[in-house]
């Protein structure tokens, strides 16, 4: 029987994508990537999906990178691995996303695994969760984008010491450090990242899609640039909203706020449970 490399699960208009190669840590074999990048491109087109959460199988990985067995052993394997504009260049399809691609962090997340990670627009980390840049211990070269990202993200001093070592970051020390957003028990990390995909149907999928891309842009480019680009966009997009789109809006939000207790009042009945 052919092995399934990437599970899909379709459920309330999320879709959670499974990397499914646990036997070899997940590990991104071409055939992976092929499949995970055909299947992140269609859910993209799909307008019964408005997010997505990725995840691996098993509890070890997320996924270990790219597979070195197979690097050792086809030479032309790296430059297919590589660069832009390839079938398999899965970073460019969920960078290429125009819906949010929350990643649910399992286990490890190695050297192309950690690019991987970092290409989603919002990471949740279970407690077995770690990271790790081995590129200097392999001695290849980051092209899907980490020497860049990875400083953005936490620092270019912190960054140094994980790309030069290859070092281990543990899941809280990565949440201390930015790089995740929160640190959740393992049982219950997809349906967390799940959870969050259905707070994000709240609002307009059009306008969600919008605001995702000026922040994606904006970030892109220095902070004068970025404030034009947002006046620009933001002077456009509101000379359509009408006054009582806006009055059906608040009302919509002020029913949520009652029916969403506060981060504190959680945390208070927590304390109490």
């Amino acid at each position: 029987m052919t092995e399934q490399l990437v599970l899909i699960e379709r459920a309330d208009r999320c879709a959670t994508v499974t990397l499914n190669r646990p036997q070899a840590m997940n590990a991104l074999s071409r055939a992976l990537r092929m499949a995970l990048t055909e299947a992140i491109t269609s859910l993209s087109a799909d307008d019964a999906i408005d997010a997505i959460v990725l995840t691996g199988a098993g509890e070890r990985a997320f996924t270990a990178g790219l597979d070195l067995k197979e690097l050792g052993s086809d030479p032309a394997a790296l430059g297919e691995a590589n660069g832009s504009d390839k079938p398999e260049d899965v970073v460019a399809a969920i960078t290429a996303c125009p819906k949010p691609v929350i990643g649910a962090i399992n286990g490890v997340a190695i050297t192309g695994g950690f690019e991987l990670a970092m290409a989603c627009d919002i990471l949740i980390a279970s407690e077995n969760a770690r990271f790790a840049d081995t590129h200097a211990r392999v001695g290849i070269m980051p092209g899907w984008g980490l020497s860049q990202k990875l400083s953005r993200a936490i620092g270019i001093s912190r960054a140094k010491e994980m790309s030069l070592t290859g070092n281990f970051l543990d899941a809280q020390t990565a949440c201390q450090w930015g790089l995740v957003n929160r640190v959740v028990p393992a049982g219950e990390l997809v349906a967390y990242a799940q959870g969050l995909a259905r707070d994000m149907q709240g609002a307009d999928q059009a306008f969600l899609r919008a605001y995702t891309k000026l922040i994606d842009d904006g970030f892109a480019v220095g902070l004068d640039e970025a404030i034009a680009l947002e006046t620009e966009r933001s002077s456009a997009y509101n000379a359509s909203v009408t006054p009582s789109t806006v009055e059906e809006r608040r009302i919509a939000v002020q029913a949520r706020n009652r029916a969403q207790p506060s981060a504190s009042a959680s945390a208070a009945n927590d304390e109490k449970a």
